[in-house]
Formats: C-alpha cells, sequence, structure tokens
C-alpha cells in the first residue's frame, strides 16, 4: 500500500526562500499571510493529508461511486463524507475566497500549496470540492449581486459544491457545435435542455445541493461558439432571495467506468427543463466560463504534481529497502546477501528525473499561484497586466506539462518497483491509473499546447514569453560572475536565446503556412517547459547556496540541478529538431496510405 508524507521541507523552501511571498503577500494586502501563519496552514493540511484522506486512496480505489439507476443517485466510498465534512468544518473550502462571503482570504499561492498535497493524498476525493473554486471565481468575476449572496456563501462554506457542464456526447473542444438549449421563463430564468457528459462531482452525497454552470444556448443565439451563454442551475431549486425549494429537474444518467479515479463521480447529466439563471450577458457565457477554466487547468496540472511527488516518494523507499544484485563496481553491503536496487544507475536515472521534475514543477506551479493574486491585487495597471501576461502563457505549461510529467513520473516509479509494481499491493499502478486522466481532461495536452502555441503566444504577440524571459535574462545578468553557478548560467542563457529565436521561427513559418501552427505546437509546449525548469532549477541552486540550510540540502539541491541540465534538458534539442522539420512529414501521407 502507498503511503504519503507531505514534503514540506520543500513545499517551504519553494514558497519563503526561492519565492519570497511573505513580501510579496504584503505588497498585496494579505497582512495576515505572514509565515507563521503560512506555515500553521501547511503543517494542519499536511495532518489532515495524512491521517484523513491518504487512507482512503485505496479504498476509493476498490469500491469506486456506486450509483443507483432507478433513482440517479450517486454514494461515494466508505469514508469520503466523513472526510469532507471534516474539511468543511475545518474552512478548507473557503481557504482562498474573500472574507465577505465567509472565506479565509489567503492568498492562491497558498491554495497552490493545499491542492498539491489534497491531490497527492487521495486524488479522487479531491475531485469533489475541485471545480467549487472555479464555480466561485466565475460568480465573483461575472455573477449579478444577488447571484452572488445567493451562491457564493454556500459554495465557499462547503455546505454545497459547483460543476462545470461543458461537454456533450457530440462536442468536445468545439463547443461551436454545442446543443443545449435555454428558454426564456416569465419569472426571469430560464428553462434548461440538454445533455452533458463527463461531469466531475455532478452527483454526490456529499452535500445537499450542487451548482451545476451550464453551457447552453438561447433561442436567439447566433451559431457557433459566439452564441454560448452561462446558466447557473442548481440540483434544489434556488429562488433569488435565497430560499431552497423542490428538486430541479436535473439528474444524474450515468456515471462513467474509468480506468482511473474510481471514487471520483463522473458523470452524465440530464437537464429537462431544469431552472437556471444566465450568468452575465446572453451569448458572452465563454467569458465567464473560461475564467472558471483557467483556475481548473491550474489546479489539474497540480494534481499531476502530487501524483508525481508521492510515486517519486514510495518508489524512493522501495529502492532503499529492495535488495537485489550487486553494484557493478563491487558490493556496497557486504554483510547483507545483495545490495539494495537504489545502487543501479538506472535505478538513480529515474529516481531523479522525478526528483527533478516534480521539485522544479512545484516552483513553476507555485508561481503560478502566486501571479493569480499579483495580476488582480497589483498596485498599478502595468503590474497587473504584466502578471496577467504571464499567468496566461504560464497555465497551458503548467496544466500541459505538469501532467504529462506526472504520468512519466508514476511509470518511472512503477518500474522501479518492478513486477511488484504492476500488482495493487503496493498501490503504485493505481497512481498511474489515476495520473493518465490528467493529462485529458480540462483539455488534452494537444489542447494545451495549440494554446501556448496559438493565442498565448502568436496571436497575442509573445507578451507573456517576453515577461518570461526578462526574467531569466536578469537572473543570469545578477549572477554573470558567480563561477558556482556558472555551469548553470550559461546553458540556461543560451536555452533562452533558442527560445526566442524558435518562436520568431514558428511565427514567420506559419505566415505563409498556419499549419506550422498545429505542427509545432506540441513540441513548442515542451521546450518551453523545459527551458522554464531550467531556470527556477538554477535559481533554486543560487537561492540555496546563499541559505542557511544544512549542506546536505544544498548538495541536493546543486547535484539535481547538475542531473536536470546534463539529463533532461537536453531534450528540448529533440523538441527543436521536430519543430524545424516543419508539418511536411504529418500531412503529406494520404488518408489512404495510413491503412496500408
Amino acid at each position: 500500500m502507498s503511503t504519503y508524507h507531505a514534503p514540506l521541507t520543500d513545499i517551504r523552501f519553494a514558497l519563503h526562500d526561492v519565492l519570497q511571498v511573505e513580501s510579496l503577500f504584503s505588497t498585496l494586502g494579505f497582512d495576515d499571510a505572514n509565515r507563521e501563519t503560512v506555515d500553521a496552514v501547511l503543517d494542519e493540511c499536511a495532518r489532515m493529508c495524512e491521517a484523513v484522506l491518504a487512507p482512503l486512496n485505496r479504498i476509493g480505489d476498490e469500491q469506486g461511486v456506486r450509483f443507483d439507476k432507478a433513482t440517479g443517485a450517486v454514494t461515494t466510498p466508505d469514508g469520503f463524507k466523513a472526510a469532507y465534512d471534516q474539511f468543511a468544518e475545518g474552512g478548507w473550502t473557503g481557504m482562498s475566497a474573500p472574507t465577505e462571503f465567509g472565506g479565509m482570504n489567503m492568498p492562491h499561492a497558498i491554495g497552490i500549496c493545499l491542492e498539491e498535497m489534497i491531490d497527492a493524498a487521495n486524488l479522487a476525493w479531491s475531485n469533489f470540492p475541485l471545480l467549487s473554486h472555479g464555480a466561485v471565481n466565475a460568480l465573483r468575476h461575472h455573477g449579478e449581486d444577488w447571484q452572488k449572496e445567493v451562491f457564493l456563501k454556500p459554495l465557499i462554506a462547503g455546505t454545497w459544491t459547483g460543476t462545470m457542464c461543458l461537454t456533450e456526447p457530440q462536442c468536445g473542444t468545439d463547443l461551436g457545435l454545442l446543443k443545449t438549449r435555454a428558454e426564456p421563463a416569465d419569472d426571469g430564468s430560464y428553462s434548461i435542455t440538454g445533455t452533458k457528459i463527463f461531469i466531475t462531482a455532478g452527483e454526490h452525497d456529499l452535500t445537499d445541493n450542487i451548482v451545476h454552470l451550464v453551457l447552453a444556448r438561447l433561442p436567439d443565439a447566433p451559431a457557433g461558439s459566439k452564441g454560448i451563454s452561462l446558466f447557473i442551475v442548481p440540483k434544489i431549486q434556488v429562488a433569488r432571495d435565497g430560499t431552497v425549494g423542490e428538486r430541479n429537474a436535473v439528474r444524474c444518467g450515468a456515471v462513467e467506468h474509468k480506468m482511473g479515479i474510481h471514487g471520483s463521480a463522473t458523470c452524465v447529466m440530464n437537464f429537462d427543463g431544469a431552472q437556471g439563471y444566465l450568468i452575465g450577458q446572453p451569448h458572452k457565457g465563454l467569458m465567464a466560463m473560461f475564467t472558471m477554466m483557467n483556475t481548473a487547468r491550474l489546479g489539474v496540472g497540480v494534481q499531476g504534481l502530487g501524483l508525481a511527488t508521492r510515486a517519486y516518494e514510495n518508489a524512493l523507499r522501495y529502492a532503499r529497502e529492495r535488495l537485489q544484485s550487486r553494484a557493478l563496481s563491487g558490493a556496497k553491503l557486504p554483510s547483507k546477501p545483495a545490495d539494495p536496487i537504489l545502487v543501479q544507475p538506472d535505478v538513480r536515472r529515474m529516481l531523479l528525473t522525478c526528483k527533478s521534475l516534480t521539485e522544479g514543477g512545484r516552483l513553476l506551479a507555485y508561481h503560478a499561484g502566486s501571479l493569480v493574486d499579483s495580476a488582480e491585487l497589483a498596485a498599478d495597471d502595468a503590474a497587473r497586466k504584466e502578471a496577467d501576461d504571464l499567468l496566461g502563457f504560464l497555465t497551458p505549461i503548467v496544466k500541459g506539462c505538469l501532467t504529462e510529467w506526472g504520468n512519466e513520473c508514476t511509470y518511472h516509479a512503477l518500474q522501479c518497483f518492478g513486477g511488484h509494481g504492476y500488482i495493487a499491493e503496493h498501490g503504485i499502478e493505481q497512481l498511474a491509473r489515476d495520473a493518465r486522466i490528467t493529462t485529458l481532461y480540462e483539455g488534452t495536452t494537444g489542447i494545451q499546447a495549440l494554446d501556448l502555441m496559438g493565442r498565448k503566444t502568436l496571436q497575442l504577440q509573445g507578451a507573456g514569453l517576453r515577461v518570461f524571459l526578462g526574467m531569466i535574462e536578469r537572473f543570469c545578468a545578477e549572477h554573470a560572475n558567480d563561477a558556482a553557478l556558472a555551469e548553470f548560467i550559461e546553458p540556461l542563457r543560451a536555452k533562452a536565446g533558442e527560445w526566442q529565436a524558435l518562436t520568431r521561427s514558428i511565427a514567420e513559418r506559419a505566415a505563409a503556412d498556419p499549419e506550422e501552427i498545429g505542427a509545432a505546437a506540441y513540441d513548442y509546449l515542451f521546450f518551453s517547459g523545459y527551458v522554464a525548469l531550467a531556470y527556477w532549477w538554477a535559481r533554486s541552486v543560487a537561492v540555496a547556496d546563499a541559505s542557511s540550510r544544512p549542506e546536505t540540502f544544498k548538495a541536493g539541491k546543486r547535484e539535481t540541478a547538475r542531473f536536470y541540465f546534463t539529463r533532461i534538458l537536453p531534450r528540448t534539442l529533440t523538441h527543436a529538431a521536430a519543430i524545424a522539420s516543419g508539418p511536411a512529414s504529418l500531412l503529406s501521407i494520404t488518408d489512404e496510405a495510413l491503412d496500408s
């Protein structure tokens, strides 16, 4: 059975030492988010994750959710509801929410840290409160005053949960194909009719009410994505004064049988004339929904980070305990019948891959979380715009790369366990199955790549990229004469130059052939992710060297950074070569030839 111990030492290093969030929080007006308070929150969350959520992880996988076809009810695995009640009573559901609606107004950057620990402890369970945060953001920014008053308080208190209802049987990423209808009613509400699929936490027994945020078309809606509106559709009807009424005409029609996250309810939801309320302006629903989606995309990226961290922890423990064969250079433990597999170079390769991607990825994710706060609360328009530009650029990188790296790291952990990883006893195969879906929901890796390449880079003329390249340039200039960092500074500066040149090259070729965008997008996403992590690893070494942390910690950072720069960063060469090859090798083969 896999275990989980929150990596608080590295979490604190990322927050306090590298990102120096206490100073940032003070600047942004989070007066209560001092180091003492933040550390206390982290400690308490770690205890809850280790003692309450982690023990339920295997139970959720074995039992799964139970669906009653006769009533449409969904029952969560044993222990899930008690854990959720404890979670809500502890105020965790409103940690980053505004105090005016009952939240604690902690920075989003701290919320990201808590999400990592919760996801690592029990990913399936974490999906039930996941989208409530996005629903809160959508209502805060786009809802009417009465909608905020009525729906935000129970969502933030955790007595209700939220969902995001986009996908339909014929309509996935291409929302222009959406068919769900919204008919105006005499009382100012709307009658919502249609079927949505793949709805996370669409039905469950954790709360009395569920607030569905549903995309639908009004009768006069223009065709395509420009004709989509967003509606609040609660499971139990709610009047404008907050009075709770009868059961709404929305019901779970089925739950999906999945390869992983069995304890998470992934539902088919049928809306049969359900009462709903318009959020924002007619036909402007995508703007409001993207507020929710971007929050969810960062959250799913953190899910990949959490699973990778747990997989690494368990693989490292097993590699230290498992005695098998001898080191090629001679016995390391002569008194034992064999050496631990940790002495084998290939096992160390897999473990160091996990360590370098998780610790570097942690900084990438936490930095993005801090940008959410800065984009909203920085002192002036220029600072807010710069933070928003960089956040938009990093969001598909966080989502796409961290989930794919989570998939890679759980695979490496499985390999470290050998045949023992393939069986359920050690719990590693569950992590591998659970990690796989993170690359799919909230937009596949290919969708993230197209968003990064097409919109965030070419359409917005590289606004966010320029900010990140500026960060790298300033860091390299600051440490230009630091001999102890030379092995990292020069390669980082060179990669930043390649990143800029590669972007310019794609833009120039795309002007003549738009297929260049789709052909380059996937490789550009990972080129960007690997260079971003190179920056964070170089900065980690610089910060660790200057800190008072133990020498073993400093050495661990330096040696892991050295592994990353020599073994992982060269992956960019393959991605650059693939981009340079253009779309010809992808598009020249005919459909008929694919069968031969």
